[in-house]
């Protein structure tokens, strides 16, 4: 749905998941990030982060194209320093 540009349609099938992994997290993360969603994306890696679901690599591309899309600079150091603390900095060129 979310590749369709039905972020509301995805974030409902999500919603219904039993069971969610780092993978339906990402994907709901990348849906909302490329549908212009970016403040629902900001929201979403935090409850993410609350329920103890580690990151990929993955995940900070979109979560950091969320914060590119809104302008959030306070944000994306915020998440930056995230991504120093899951040790992925040396990954960054």
């Amino acid at each position: 749905y979310g590749k369709c540009g039905s972020p509301d349609d995805a974030r409902r099938m999500f919603d219904k998941m039993p069971h969610r992994n780092v993978v339906s997290w990402n994907a709901m993360l990348a849906a909302y990030a490329m549908n212009g969603c970016g403040k629902e994306a900001l929201e979403l890696f935090r409850q993410m982060q609350r329920e103890g679901v580690k990151p990929k690599k993955i995940t900070f591309i979109s979560i950091l194209d969320a914060c590119a899309s809104l302008a959030a600079i306070a944000e994306g150091k915020e998440i930056h320093d995230s991504i120093v603390g899951y040790g992925f900095e040396s990954d960054v060129v």
